[in-house]
């Protein structure tokens, strides 16, 4: 066996290791969304192990297909990514806060209460939620 059939079944291993722990992260945000409670902890699991998850798929690509224009085409997809799921995952995460629907004891740090109660119409449906939080 030459040095780049090694090298060649080397990079194949590699590749088919990344594809299983991208499955293994997929299936774990699938999870995550499934049990998690309200949208404020389920944008962790939606977002956090999808874009590392899709970062491997896409190594383990240019790891298969070892070729410059492979890679030059997989960059924008991930750079798309973690470009667009922070943003999706903060309006998605506000919108669920503005809406009510999220549970007050679970966050330790409340850093848009001030903003949303000096809004005009900024009470949180039933009432601001530090007053659902007082014994």
């Amino acid at each position: 066996m030459s040095d780049a059939e090694t090298v060649a079944g080397i990079l194949d291993i590699a590749a088919a290791v990344l594809l299983v722990v991208a499955a293994l992260l997929t299936l774990a945000a699938a999870i995550g969304l499934w049990r998690f409670p309200d949208p404020l902890s389920r944008l962790h699991a939606a977002t956090k192990p999808q874009i590392l998850g899709l970062i491997l798929v896409v190594v383990a690509i240019a790891l298969s297909a070892r070729s410059a224009t492979v890679l030059l085409l997989l960059v924008p997809v991930v750079a798309l990514q973690l470009l667009t799921a922070p943003i999706s995952a903060h309006m998605v995460g506000r919108a669920g806060y503005r809406n009510g629907d999220f549970d007050p004891s679970t966050l330790e740090v409340d850093e848009l209460a001030a903003d949303v109660d000096s809004a005009p119409g900024g009470e949180l449906p039933g009432g601001a939620w530090e007053d659902e939080a007082a014994p």
